[in-house]
């Protein structure tokens, strides 16, 4: 649903328990005493037709006798009473209840809640779950054996048994949380309501998630791509290891599994994905200190030379470097360090060093501009205190400057080591370990979030193609359908490709045998002769692909035999026909391309090693479309294949353009076609000159059906040329990331008052982060219109920011100090209204200046309407209906 109501969940201030009683051991009375216990300082109600005798519990036998709205209400009753406790909440006015109960295996079991829920816009967390912990409001509503410690890191599981397993983890560690939730079988309450809840929480750092599986992903994905931008979200993903693959039509089908999807789904929303639970606090440490700017050039210092080269091993498992370190460093560090030392990175200070030398090393590599992050390692030795040491790299630190932005991590070996200085890294906001495989790992998730960020920031177009081009593909989609066939020929498949521009091996369709021959005629020898058959998708399997056919007479005589062993070793298999094709000549490397459906995410899109060991190189990399080039590029570079695709000794590099942009038109098919539900092409034949396509096929969904996609493009369609009441021509567009030069450019020519209107504050220039915000945006909650003039100048920015419910909407306008009073933000108003409208946004609101008579003016004339700000009396809010004229 939405993140509606869900305010009284972190802040209730009155707690009923639907079930709550005082038999010992029962889960009425556990939930109870932890609420009790936890000291939640406020209203605590039990309803029970038996009597609950509590001290500080207010008993009531039904929900009709409380005396009071309960702002929250945890529910432990039988299931069988559930429904009708959610009806009788909602209709006294409770907006939150947390469905404790199990018992809902079926589906129509977990509507009945929400039927009873919904006419009151009750919003439920459950069922089935372990509760909800709540340290800052001081409320335990679970039945967890400890409670939790108040912190900055927000816990969400679907699992509410690992939600006890981390309380306990946590407690020995000194671990707080600002919120811990259990969300069990998300019947209403699922992970994007959560995320998005706890991105605005203040008291959240991170937010840390066990997830099993994702209801609603495109609302899980514009949570989690908002939440990223403001904090870290990092998960743990149940089901790494699948008991079995099905037998798929398609080689991607069969390669794109479903915890590679998630992974890549959770990259492109900036979540960092780690393996295990204490990964989890491990990744938050050191997220929560640093920015990830995606420097890559990691620099050792260490006491210890053997744990120096094991920490450069571990560094092998990120896509982290070691740093070469300067020759101006080299000769700083030459005096403080002791003869023979290593004089390169990793540096080792020697199994002697006193604090000083710990020092000297650590503002060296500071100060030095080709490292990007560094790691401090303490190995203890009888010769100095690591407390000692600790103080003087810290103090070391301090004397940075600009270079203590640079991401710093200490490893003090052992766990008695880095306990004794746990608390002065922790002051001085530096991330510990007391191992080295953990700290390298820790600098891993900087890379990895700083990866994650830069796709998550990607929102790339949509592809057109032009009207001819398109004919033809949905002429091929047509005609299967009209046949009721779900499977194209490779031929079909080729034609859609061609459609949208990648390069195809010519071929013709042979019916037999004999028609093999007529096939050759329109073709350049030599010949290769492929099977047609519905039941065997996988020809080289069976024998079904013959190549390097010097003539029509050979293509014929391979096509017969071809036909005469199938019908031996595969009687059950129908012959349809055979492809005839023109081989191609020359070497290159052969790829796979292709789009599988996932039954969470939809498309997906795979790209690795092809041909056919295909299946035994398991060599892809998986991401979702829509893609950019850049998107494309880093998709090539996750694989092995890359390397050879970069060239090698006598071997040429392939086009590496020509690769990106195949990449980037079966985005487009998988965007454009929702229908296409598996899609190879294997191989994609590789060279420095291009790219072909040999062989593809694809296969449609039983019926037509609406785009699945979770990540949506820019809206082009709403790029319109307009008109302002003044006359001034126009064309107006969705924003761009490409456009973040330009807006900045922009900003500079709005005059300053108007910055001060635009932002309620006084503002000089427009930061970058700002910039950012307003070109990478999620489309799904964030629109910024850009007006251009016919040469192309940028002279105003609309921008509307709705909630995640869709409900309200905040508008903002911004026009070039040039080009005011010419009907731009009165065009722009409008422009805006319709979009609102497509979307189904209720209200469209702005918050503007007292001072701004010319925006109030303007906004009155459209139909807005003034309302106080609640708490400013320097500020008002205009409110306008969608849809009101």
């Amino acid at each position: 649903m939405s993140i509606r109501n869900l305010t009284s969940l972190f802040h209730p201030r009155s707690v009923v328990v639907i079930g709550g009683s005082g038999r010992g051991g029962s889960l009425g009375e556990r939930v109870l005493a932890n609420i009790l216990n936890g000291g939640f300082g406020d209203t605590v109600f039990a309803v029970n037709p038996r009597r609950v005798a509590i001290d500080g519990v207010n008993w009531v036998d039904s929900i009709a006798a409380l005396p009071e709205v309960p702002d929250l209400a945890i529910v432990v009753s039988p299931a069988a009473t559930v429904p009708e406790a959610i009806a009788s909440l909602g209709a006294l006015g409770t907006r939150v209840a947390v469905v404790i109960t199990a018992g809902f295996e079926n589906e129509a079991a977990k509507a009945a809640i929400l039927e009873a829920a919904q006419p009151h816009q009750l919003r439920v967390i459950g069922p089935n779950c372990l509760g909800v912990l709540m340290p800052y409001a001081a409320l335990n509503a679970s039945f967890a054996p400890r409670r939790a410690t108040a912190g900055r890191l927000a816990f969400v599981s679907q699992s509410g048994a690992l939600v006890t397993s981390m309380l306990d983890w946590a407690a020995d560690r000194h671990i707080g949380f600002s919120s811990v939730i259990s969300l069990g079988d998300m019947a209403d309450v699922d992970l994007g309501d959560v995320i998005d809840m706890l991105a605005s929480d203040a008291r959240t750092d991170a937010i840390l998630l066990y997830i099993e599986g994702v209801t609603n992903p495109a609302k899980f994905m514009s949570a989690a791509r908002a939440a990223a931008r403001i904090k870290p979200v990092i998960a743990i993903k149940a089901g790494r290891s699948a008991t079995g693959v099905r037998a798929a039509f398609s080689h991607t089908g069969a390669l794109a599994g479903a915890y590679d999807v998630h992974a890549a789904a959770f990259e492109r929303a900036g979540i960092v994905l780690v393996d295990c639970l204490s990964d989890l606090f491990d990744a938050a440490q050191v997220l929560c200190r640093y920015r990830a700017n995606g420097g890559e050039r990691l620099a050792i210092v260490t006491n210890g030379g053997g744990a120096g080269v094991l920490a450069a091993d571990a560094l092998l498992t990120t896509s982290g470097t070691l740093a070469t370190l300067s020759d101006a460093t080299i000769a700083a560090l030459d005096p403080q360090m002791p003869h023979g030392w290593s004089r390169a990175n990793p540096v080792d200070v020697v199994g002697d060093a006193h604090a000083e030398r710990f020092a000297a090393a650590t503002r060296a590599m500071l100060a030095d501009a080709g490292v990007d992050a560094l790691l401090v390692m303490h190995c203890p030795t009888a010769v100095a205190a690591g407390t000692d040491i600790a103080q003087a790299v810290i103090a070391a630190l301090d004397e940075g400057g600009p270079n203590r932005a640079k991401p710093v991590i200490a490893c003090w070996m052992g766990p008695q080591n880095a306990d004794a200085v746990r608390f002065l890294f922790d002051a001085a906001g530096v991330p510990l370990f007391d191992n080295l495989d953990d700290a390298v790992r820790g600098f891993g998730y900087l890379l990895q979030a700083a990866k994650a960020r830069q796709a998550l920031l990607r929102v790339p177009s949509r592809v057109t193609i032009p009207a001819a081009d398109r004919s033809r593909a949905d002429a091929v989609i047509a005609n299967a359908r009209a046949e009721g066939r779900t499977a194209l020929s490779a031929l079909e498949t080729r034609e859609l490709l061609a459609a949208y521009g990648i390069p195809v091996a010519p071929g013709r369709f042979a019916p037999n045998a004999a028609g093999v021959a007529v096939a050759c005629d329109a073709l350049r020898a030599p010949y290769a002769v492929k099977l047609v058959s519905p039941q065997l998708p996988h020809k080289s399997d069976v024998g079904g692909v013959a190549l390097d056919l010097a003539g029509a007479a050979e293509a014929v005589a391979a096509a017969e035999a071809m036909e005469a062993r199938i019908k031996r070793e595969h009687p059950e298999a129908t012959i349809t026909g055979f492809e005839v094709e023109t081989m191609v000549s020359g070497a290159g490397q052969e790829l796979l391309l292709g789009i599988a459906d996932d039954a969470t995410f939809g498309p997906v899109l795979a790209f690795g090693a092809g041909g056919k060991a295909v299946a035994v190189l398991n060599d892809r990399a998986l991401g979702l479309p829509p893609l950019d080039d850049s998107l494309a590029r880093s998709m090539i570079g996750a694989t092995r294949v890359a390397r050879l695709l970069a060239g090698y000794r006598d071997v040429p590099a392939c086009n590496m353009d020509a690769i990106v942009a195949a990449l980037e038109a079966l985005s487009a098919i998988a965007v454009d076609f929702p229908d296409i539900v598996e899609l190879d092409i294997n191989p994609l034949l590789a060279t420095p000159h291009g790219v072909i396509a040999i062989d593809a096929r694809a296969r449609l969904s039983e019926a037509p059906r609406a785009s699945r996609l979770v990540i949506r493009p820019v809206p082009m369609e709403w790029a319109e040329d307009l008109v302002t009441r003044g006359g001034l021509k126009i064309h107006v567009r969705p924003v761009l990331p490409d456009d973040e030069a330009a807006l900045a450019q922009f900003f500079h020519q709005v005059a300053p008052e108007d910055l001060r209107f635009r932002f309620l504050t006084a503002v000089r220039e427009v930061g970058h982060a700002q910039i950012v915000a307003m070109t990478q945006v999620d489309y799904r909650r964030t629109m910024n219109f850009l007006a251009f003039t016919e040469d192309g100048t940028l002279i105003a920015s609309a921008m509307l920011a709705s909630d995640p419910d869709h409900v309200r909407a905040e508008l903002a306008i911004s026009v070039h100090a040039g080009f005011r009073n010419r009907g731009v933000s009165w065009t722009l108003v409008e422009h805006v209204m319709r979009y609102a409208a497509a979307e189904g946004i209720e209200m469209v609101e702005s918050i503007e200046s007292r001072e701004n008579h010319a925006a109030l003016a303007l906004e009155r004339e459209a139909g807005f309407v003034v309302v106080p700000t609640p708490g400013s009396s320097t500020e008002v809010t205009v409110r306008r209906r969608v849809g009101q004229a």
